[in-house]
């Protein structure tokens, strides 16, 4: 079963598709978008091998050519070098306005392959089609697009929303466990942020769900891009509500630039060791009761899932540095950090009235506890 949700944004708008083999059907639900038939995929290296050839036969099966570029696995890509290789390959194969550029991969090439789109020939059309379950319930939704900088992570881009997202919820199953388990931080924290229903049914499906249930996983993928669409509906570009969808994301990113955007540390892991963080800094401000952060780490950690800054293999700076990084975020305005905070599971808030020593005080507790 196949099912549709809508992105409500208004002649912008877009499906996103949720079931098991859209990777084998991709030809029959990218055709109608088509002004010739003729797509520009842009892959990595892991995906390539797993599934690419099942892309383009799928394809093929709707009279569609594929041509493809294939770039290194890894956070490393999301920068400079592999974005210019990109967009001189698109113009290399000679990509129209009214074409459109597939990206097949996780968040990284999603991200990449979106702003490329965004900035060939001042914007092409372009599909998600997203293999990692990070990909599938966050960033393959939204528009969001970019690369990362030295400066810190994501700094660089557009938004530029999809025409469509298929999310193969089949593919899910080749993930390895450390890499499934990092997008399941993305999931969970749409319970956090603003559904305490959805962490409550994840607090009980959660195992079966990383364990291979086909049906939990599409339904977790369902409620999570249905949360995110809504928010998104709202908010397209993040002026407001948009921003809960960073909840733990400016420990996350100044984690993540803090180990070098590494396989120390995975973007899903960040997510929640900066989620337990944002609530225990909550806590620590008495926002929310002690038992929440109890309660999210507990989860967590029964999930498997990296949940403290000890869970960080090699060398982190020393509090003041990680409050340095943090100050690169894009959440950043007039010079204040504007952190998401928690009144309870379920209950985001935005706020630029937080005490930095309070902050500075849980990552020294945190970094001594290593």
């Amino acid at each position: 079963m196949v099912e549709t949700l809508r992105v409500e944004l208004g002649e912008r708008a877009y499906d996103i598709r949720i079931g098991d083999g859209l990777i084998k059907r991709a030809g029959a639900e990218i055709a109608p978008l088509l002004a010739r038939p003729r797509v520009a995929v842009v892959s990595d290296e892991n995906v390539a091998a797993l599934h690419l050839d099942s892309l383009r036969a799928g394809l093929a099966d709707a009279g569609i050519d594929m041509v493809s570029l294939v770039l290194p696995a890894g956070e490393a890509t999301k920068a400079w070098p592999q974005f210019t290789r990109t967009v001189e390959w698109l113009l290399d194969q000679k990509i129209e306005r009214r074409d459109v550029v597939v990206a097949f991969g996780g968040g990284v090439i999603g991200d990449l392959a979106g702003f490329a789109a965004a900035v060939l020939r001042r914007g092409v059309r372009f599909v998600q089609i997203p293999t990692s379950l990070l990909a599938q319930v966050d960033s393959s939704v939204g528009g969001k697009t970019g690369i990362n900088a030295p400066q810190g992570k994501n700094l660089i881009g557009a938004f530029h929303q999809p025409s469509l997202v298929l999310a193969d919820i089949g593919v899910l199953g080749t993930l390895t466990p450390r890499d499934f388990l990092a997008g399941y931080g993305e999931v969970v924290k749409y319970g956090m942020l603003g559904d305490l229903d959805f962490f409550e049914w994840l607090e009980i499906n959660g195992p079966a769900l990383a364990a291979g249930d086909m049906a939990l996983r599409a339904e977790a993928v369902r409620r999570s891009c249905q949360a995110k669409a809504d928010i998104v509906a709202r908010d397209e570009t993040e002026q407001g509500d948009r921003a809960l969808l960073n909840l733990g994301h400016t420990f996350c990113h100044a984690l993540e630039s803090a180990t070098g955007y590494s396989d120390r540390l995975l973007h899903g892991e960040g997510v929640a060791i900066g989620c337990a963080l944002a609530f225990e800094v909550s806590a620590r401000l008495g926002l929310c009761s002690q038992e929440d952060p109890s309660r999210v780490r507990a989860h967590l950690r029964n999930m498997g899932m990296k949940v403290d800054l000890s869970d960080i293999e090699g060398d982190l700076p020393d509090a003041d540095a990680l409050i340095a990084l943090m100050g690169q975020d894009k959440k950043v305005k007039d010079g204040a950090i504007h952190y998401i905070m928690v009144r309870g599971i379920g209950q985001a808030f935005v706020t630029s009235g937080v005490d930095e020593s309070v902050v500075r005080l849980v990552l020294e507790q945190a970094l001594a506890a290593r």
